[in-house]
């Protein structure tokens, strides 16, 4: 059956219709009147999302292009940075900053572990010199299904005195609480095709008056990245290049969704999901790569130890049209994502256990009892 295709991976995630609908009109001059105030109110209510005063600007990138912002436009060329490094995005922002010559200090863990907050501590106390920059943490580690601990990483940071902190929340933004004011993040990434239930297209990026303090002394070269000129662009509700018109239909509407569930309903609904997800493959008796204390609520990355991933995804697509992410890197063929992020419901949790129930009986996989998936998620469901 054509058009039942169900995404349940990191990103791009599922987009509502009425998102979908609004990239349908015929787009607009950028130079208008009419996209100025769409503009406006986008801004706002990026504004609330990340609860901020800050500037929140908007890039024609994906959350890559948010983050190499994010890196070079406080930066000069040799500067120390620590960067911490427990998955796949970890790893990437290791490679963006050697590639514009900073000097990396990695602080690493093994995927599927957490980042030590202590190593951070340790780190920046004995840096008496003030040598090191920004520290650069991803929040939601997408290839694992791991959480750091943000809020913790970031007080060490601040007890440093000089270092800013950059952070990743490409898959936290939107999904789990990050009071960016509250907590004094200075600069801070995300991507539309996750969280914001928009497709790719567009990049995030908070930036507080710390680091605007930093970037006036930042010697890395930009220009099409150069956040100053969006920040110079949007105090007028414009962009300084030629924006996606379209997406910006959608993330108007998208923002309004968001605005119209709450942010603490937004939040408790992810944690839901991720629980009962969790639950369901427990009770399927398949070990869970990410600890419970460190859930991601974004993404669930499962270790089929007794039947190949591979199989069951390529059985998950042939047969039910649900869409799961494999694993990257030295985990491809070993474990399988199971995204619950942005326009996510009970319902659909639900339907994607029932479908992986279906497909592990198909594989000969005799783990579990039938049913079992289904009857530990509704469970978590019903009492969250």
């Amino acid at each position: 059956m054509e058009d039942k295709l169900m995404l349940m991976i990191p990103g791009p995630t599922p987009v509502p219709e009425q998102v979908l609908l609004a990239m349908a009109k015929h787009p607009i001059g950028h130079r208008s009147g009419d996209f100025s105030k769409i503009m406006a109110e986008v801004t706002e209510n990026l504004k609330w999302l990340h609860q901020t005063k800050n500037d929140v600007l908007s890039l024609t990138v994906s959350g890559t292009g948010a983050m190499e912002a994010a890196i070079i436009n406080f930066l000069s060329p040799g500067d120390r940075v620590l960067v911490g490094s427990n998955g796949k995005f970890g790893e990437r922002w290791v490679e963006v900053a050697k590639a514009y010559g900073l000097n990396v200090d990695t602080i690493a863990a093994e995927w599927g572990q957490t980042l030590n907050p202590e190593k951070f501590r340790e780190s920046l106390e004995h840096d008496t010199n003030k040598a090191i920059k920004a520290v650069i943490v991803t929040h939601s580690e997408t290839s694992t299904g791991v959480l750091n601990d943000l809020e913790t990483i970031n007080r060490a940071v601040k007890a440093h005195g000089e270092a800013l902190i950059i952070v990743d929340t490409v898959t936290s933004l939107g999904a789990y609480n990050v009071p960016v004011d509250a907590w004094g993040l200075d600069v801070v990434a995300s991507g539309s095709q996750k969280g914001y239930m928009v497709p790719p297209g567009l990049g995030f990026v908070t930036v507080n008056a710390r680091a605007w303090q930093a970037y006036t002394t930042a010697k890395l070269p930009r220009y099409y990245l150069d956040l100053g000129k969006y920040r110079k662009d949007a105090a007028k509700n414009t962009t300084p290049f030629t924006p996606p018109v379209n997406m910006f239909f959608a993330l108007q509407v998208a923002l309004r969704m968001m605005q119209a569930e709450g942010l603490e309903n937004i939040f408790a609904r992810h944690q839901r999901l991720s629980a009962a997800t969790r639950a369901a493959v427990k009770a399927l008796g398949m070990p869970l790569l990410a600890p419970d204390t460190a859930a991601s609520p974004a993404i669930t990355s499962v270790i089929p130890d007794r039947v190949d991933a591979e199989q069951i995804r390529a059985v998950m697509k042939k047969r039910f049209d649900i869409i799961l992410a494999g694993g990257q890197d030295h985990l491809k063929g070993k474990i399988f994502r199971i995204g619950h992020l942005g326009f996510v419901s009970d319902r659909d949790i639900l339907t994607a256990i029932g479908a992986l129930e279906a497909t592990l009986q198909e594989l000969g996989y005799e783990g579990f009892t039938a049913g079992a998936g289904v009857a530990a998620a509704a469970k978590v469901i019903a009492t969250m």
